[in-house]
């Protein structure tokens, strides 16, 4: 498979070398994860003389036998060598059941240079705290942005070449299949193993048909607020009642499984969050075409789903922003910079353009305020709200940026 330089991601681990953190690198089933830890033992292998580096992949089979955490302990310990700069790149580390036993006894000895990968529900940044006795430095990596999907495929048009990203997405493994139903195929069947292999045996699912209910549901309702208690009570038929508690329960491991993002509401006048209800997102916009099929696209959902995930990539804190009853699609916050956006597949229609820019008028702060839209034209500002192409946007902008 071609690959291309994933910089952003690969200077943030070159940028802690040496740091006593344990390196962790995290995101959903094949969004290359492993590519980027070879990236990394290629870049030390040619610029540091010194380095002993250990390398284990859990996803070959001849790594087998260090299944057992004794086992990989005991391995590592005998590679050291000493006067060397000792390097521990162990991918899939989730493989190895009590993992992080091996990973805390080699971290305490003050030996090793320590990046770990794992797989979604195994590696949670929520219990990275837990799993390990010693800092962590987390790098959490994406599917493809668009930006990425225009280097690989080397495109220039930046419209034609969002238009192919629409249907095609950020799954790169899907890029070596020409037939579309057979990309199709191939980004299902990742998304129905990180349900089956991950999501079930991580947390032992006694109900999967519910799983699966609950999954096309907010597949099909991306871009919608959600809460457990409201799925409940569209999946609950005559025969049987859905527990809102057990709904929840699913959701938050789909979310711990990198497969759907989280996104709170926030009152812009309050400056507070609101918890009743939340909006989820898809990691990868694709998973929905491939589980429900591509007839009846609603391409609006499916835009905001690509800037929802854009700015997590760019390191954004993400919320849906309440104003005065109004919705504003995205408040985005990092650090001291804060960002508006509407988000809209047309905006020709004078309606459609006046429901979008009347909430971000309503904000009274100097904060900047955009609306994102196929425009297909020079960005403009109106009335200090900056209307700007969703392509140029994506393509512009650095797309894998991160606190």
């Amino acid at each position: 498979m071609k690959l291309i330089d994933r910089g952003v991601y690969l200077r943030k681990l070159i940028g802690v070398i040496g740091t006593p953190d344990i390196k962790v690198v995290t995101g959903v089933r094949r969004s290359g994860k492993s590519k980027l830890l070879e990236a990394f033992k290629g870049y030390v292998e040619a610029n540091i003389a010194d380095a002993n580096i250990v390398h284990i992949n859990f996803n070959l089979t001849k790594y087998e036998q260090f299944k057992d955490y004794h086992v990989l302990n005991n391995y590592i310990e005998s590679s050291y060598i000493d006067g060397k700069q000792n390097f521990v790149l162990i991918d899939e580390v989730q493989m190895c059941p009590g993992f992080e036993l091996a990973i805390n006894n080699l971290h305490a000895q003050e030996r090793f240079d320590i990046y770990i990968t794992g797989s979604n529900a195994f590696l949670l940044s929520s219990d990275l705290a837990t799993l390990f006795t010693g800092r962590t430095f987390e790098v959490k990596v994406f599917p493809f942005s668009f930006s990425e999907f225009c280097e690989y495929y080397t495109l220039t048009d930046r419209y034609a070449a969002f238009s192919r990203y629409l249907r095609e997405g950020g799954m790169a493994g899907s890029y070596l299949y020409q037939d579309p139903e057979a990309k199709y195929d191939y980004i299902a069947d990742v998304f129905d193993t990180l349900i089956v292999r991950d999501i079930r045996q991580k947390y032992k699912i006694r109900n999967p048909i519910l799983m699966n209910r609950i999954v096309d549901f907010l597949m099909d309702n991306i871009s919608n607020l959600t809460s457990a208690r409201n799925i409940a009570d569209a999946l609950t038929g005559n025969k049987d009642k859905i527990n809102h508690k057990t709904v929840g329960n699913y959701m938050q491991y789909l979310c711990n499984a990198f497969a759907f993002y989280r996104v709170r509401r926030y009152d812009i006048q309050g400056k507070k969050y609101l918890a009743s209800s939340d909006k989820l997102y898809l990691s990868d916009h694709t998973f929905r075409y491939a589980k429900l099929g591509t007839k009846n696209l609603d391409y609006g959902r499916v835009l905001e789903n690509i800037v929802a995930i854009e700015l997590l990539r760019r390191g954004y804190e993400v919320y849906v922003g309440v104003l005065y009853k109004k919705e504003i699609d995205f408040v985005a916050i990092k650090r001291n910079e804060k960002l508006y956006i509407q988000v809209s597949d047309n905006i020709s229609d004078a309606k459609t353009f006046e429901r979008e820019v009347s909430p971000l008028l309503q904000i009274k702060d100097a904060y900047p305020k955009m609306v994102l839209s196929r425009i297909r034209d020079e960005a403009y500002q109106y009335e200090g709200i900056q209307i700007v192409d969703i392509a140029d946007w994506l393509a512009e902008q650095p797309s894998t940026s991160q606190k």
